[in-house]
């Protein structure tokens, strides 16, 4: 075992042992400065001298709740395109050289932003700020390029959804769950619309989002903020700062009644997907709602696990999960794959046992304090990292919250009591706030038309 994994498993242990006080930890918050240049453009620096490395990383509050119908799959079709050259660097080459340069990349899409980002030796940086800032305003979209890569975003949507039986379940669920609101889009967009969207689409796409006040550079590691700010503001200061993105104002109407949705797929057994309507990050309720997720499906020692596949053995396998840090309300979902043999509504209906449990009889003082404890180790830990230091700071401001948050994240959590469980747990867990989606298994050759 290494020195710092010894210290990370020490680190979790005391946090479980309730000994380990959250002041001696050090806030992401205290070794974090922000600055805007005169284009708009913010710029985050985390200081953490631990190692020489540093995580470059540049978010556009742009994703897939900015899509309108028609046009779904954008934002990530220009994720993808952003590594297709720029006026400077030809097809392929951005990769090449970081790469050449030891370091490390990668981009990625949701529904409230797309964000870039490289690792690399501190003395390395200047790569990144060279590469970024030239494709901020430079990206060169060739029209047969645009559609290949077209092509091969169709394949992946076939590839981990329309042949995916328990994804294409997800999906659906998603689609019935909301009635106008772009959460009800797949981030990689329709087929219908993948197949028409045109070079033009792409272009106007990025010219909209793609500008310096639409977007965070957050750079974390060996650095300081003084020697960092001059390097940037010389590479990006010059970009124009562009018109104001238009807002998102699409509200979810109220949910009235349970809905449902059944998909017929050629599948070995029958999957369950269940999801509750439940407020977002900045809602007094949100920390309750995570620790209600630690209790009922974290690990195989949930509450959710233990009945279904330990007691009852009606499930191969089950869990939930519930993700707060999002712009507008989603879901807080469980899921389940029926064992052979049993019937889907005996599994669909233990899941409901385990919340109605729950909402009658409460939690145990044990089991309050260790998904506490939990939720306190998970986020201590992940500010070991840089790479996870910047992420969370980009995900807090994708869900546009002041980063305050985080000085208080940790009391609101500990704050928790077995009545607020009780109560929230009544107040979202119940049939009228649910959408369920249920696999069909068709046999292999079974025509979906007959059915």
């Amino acid at each position: 075992m290494n020195f710092r994994k010894y210290i990370r498993l020490a680190l979790f242990t005391l946090v479980l042992l309730g000994l380990f006080s959250s002041t001696a930890i050090s806030s992401i918050l205290e070794d974090l400065k922000i600055d805007y240049l005169d284009n708009g453009l913010k710029v985050v620096t985390i200081e953490d001298h631990k190692d020489p490395v540093i995580t470059f990383q540049v978010w556009y509050r742009v994703g897939g709740i900015n899509e309108i119908t028609g046009k779904t799959g954008l934002a990530h079709l220009t994720e993808h395109m952003m590594f297709k050259g720029t006026k400077k660097y030809d097809k392929g080459e951005v990769s090449r050289t970081v790469a050449r340069h030891g370091g490390n990349e990668n981009a990625f899409t949701s529904q409230e932003y797309t964000a870039y980002f490289q690792n690399f030796a501190k003395e390395k940086l200047h790569i990144s700020l060279e590469l970024e800032s030239d494709r901020m305003v430079n990206l060169v979209v060739d029209p047969k390029e645009f559609l290949l890569e077209r092509d091969v975003v169709m394949e992946e949507r076939r590839q981990r959804t329309d042949d995916d039986p328990t994804s294409s379940v997800v999906e659906e669920m998603y689609a019935s769950a909301f009635k106008v609101h772009p959460y009800r889009n797949p981030v990689i967009g329709w087929m219908n619309d993948l197949e028409n969207l045109q070079y033009e689409d792409l272009i106007d796409w990025y010219k909209t989002y793609y500008v310096p006040n639409n977007a965070t550079v957050i750079v974390a590691g060996d650095i300081t903020r003084d020697e960092v700010l001059p390097e940037i503001k010389k590479y990006f200061g010059s970009i124009p700062k562009g018109k104001e993105p238009p807002p998102v104002t699409i509200k979810e109407p109220k949910q009235r009644g349970e809905r449902r949705v059944w998909v017929k797929k050629e599948a070995q057994l029958p999957f369950i997907f269940a999801g509750y309507k439940t407020p977002n990050i900045g809602h007094p309720d949100e920390f309750a709602l995570e620790v209600i997720a630690n209790i009922l499906s974290s690990g195989k020692s949930s509450r959710l696990y233990k009945s279904l596949v330990y007691d009852k053995q009606t499930a191969i396998y089950a869990g939930g999960s519930y993700d707060g840090l999002s712009r507008d309300p989603g879901l807080f979902y469980f899921y389940a794959g029926v064992k052979p043999g049993v019937k889907t509504e005996d599994v669909e209906n233990g899941i409901y046992e385990v919340l109605e449990k729950l909402k009658k009889e409460g939690v145990t003082d044990l089991e309050i304090e260790k998904a506490k404890n939990q939720v306190e180790a998970h986020h201590v830990m992940s500010q070991d990292s840089i790479f996870y230091q910047a992420m969370t700071i980009g995900r807090i401001e994708s869900a546009r919250m002041d980063y305050s948050y985080l000085d208080s994240y940790l009391d609101n959590v500990r704050k928790v009591t077995k009545e607020d469980v009780m109560r929230v747990a009544n107040q979202y867990f119940v049939q009228d706030k649910r959408t369920v989606g249920i696999l069909i298994p068709l046999k292999k050759g079974e025509n979906n038309e007959k059915n």
